[in-house]
């Protein structure tokens, strides 16, 4: 798990994709700056330590604004644990969007990670999708040699299969440490392909099996993308929907904010999921925090599990 490799590596990872304004290649503005400070300042008022990027966010203004907070701020630097993903590119006049694994592309990508957050080294570099066109023996060459000269300390990928993981352990001399996900209440694929062996309901299932308990066996940390699933249940969706409502009794029941409670079945399961949480607002960071404390009960997370996918377990 990531607290192998950083003790004090929090339960949540703040996602910072909602940084550096929008996506429209303009320079972030004196306001984007004020939401990033005010945003990164309750993260760690929180005990967030964990700090999730991709090149690609806001086209870099994300790696730049929270390059500027912290030249604000230097003093934060010491208690965070910064990683940032690359090999998603963008349509250009060379190409449609793309993934590039090639040894030139994440070179340059790495570089370009580290100037945009004004850092020396990258605590962890992840592979953001992985590139069909890759060849694995020159990304693992070209991954030793980038370790080796310190531009990354660990390697974590995303949206990786376990055989894809596997493959890429094999090449290198040092593991891959961590997996980001799709993973939620709403998003159940990875809890369904254990449950419904020998089932029709596992026919249209989009999870990997064996995945998960790969994760568990080689100590890959799993960690969740979109782990609220929009806000589904804790206030942006149907506030009829059944699992909504249950969720508010048991935010009631356990004294915490819905947030915590769909956090916190996630953080249920003993794989030790660390969700990547993406607002920016400074009261649902500190909602999504109470989920650290918060342990659900077995009963009651399957209560949420069922709610859910709309029917009880086979």
């Amino acid at each position: 798990m990531l607290k192998t490799q950083f003790p004090h590596a929090s339960k949540l990872i703040f996602g910072c994709m909602g940084l550096g304004g929008n996506w429209s290649h303009q320079p972030y503005t004196k306001a984007d700056l004020n939401l990033a400070t005010q945003a990164i300042e309750q993260a760690l008022a929180s005990n967030i330590t964990v700090f999730d990027h991709a090149d690609i966010y806001t086209h870099g203004n994300a790696e730049k604004v929270f390059a500027e907070v912290l030249g604000n701020q230097p003093d934060w630097r010491e208690n965070m644990i910064i990683q940032s993903k690359c090999g998603i590119r963008f349509e250009d006049n060379r190409g449609p969007k793309r993934y590039d694994f090639s040894p030139e592309w994440i070179s340059a990508s790495v570089e370009g990670i580290l100037s945009r957050l004004n850092i020396e080294h990258l605590d962890v570099l992840l592979l953001h999708r992985p590139d069909p066109l890759a060849d694995l023996p020159a990304v693992a060459e070209c991954l030793t040699r980038l370790h080796q000269e310190g531009k990354f300390g660990y390697l974590g990928v995303s949206n990786m299969h376990w055989y894809q993981i596997d493959a890429l352990n094999k090449l290198l001399p040092f593991p891959v440490i961590a997996n980001q996900l799709e993973m939620s209440l709403g998003y159940r694929d990875w809890v369904e392909e254990g449950i419904c062996t020998n089932s029709p309901h596992n026919s249209q299932n989009g999870y990997t099996a064996g995945t998960l308990e790969y994760c568990q066996q080689q100590g890959v940390q799993l960690q969740a993308w979109a782990p609220l699933a929009q806000g589904k249940y804790s206030g942006n969706g149907d506030a009829a929907c059944p699992t909504s409502q249950r969720v508010n009794e048991l935010a009631a029941s356990y004294g915490v904010s819905r947030e915590a409670i769909v956090l916190g079945w996630l953080m249920r399961h003993p794989a030790g999921i660390q969700p990547v949480i993406g607002t920016t607002n400074p009261a649902r960071i500190a909602a999504c925090a109470e989920a650290e404390s918060l342990t659900l009960s077995r009963e009651h997370w399957y209560q949420l599990f069922e709610s859910a996918r709309g029917q009880e377990v086979p």
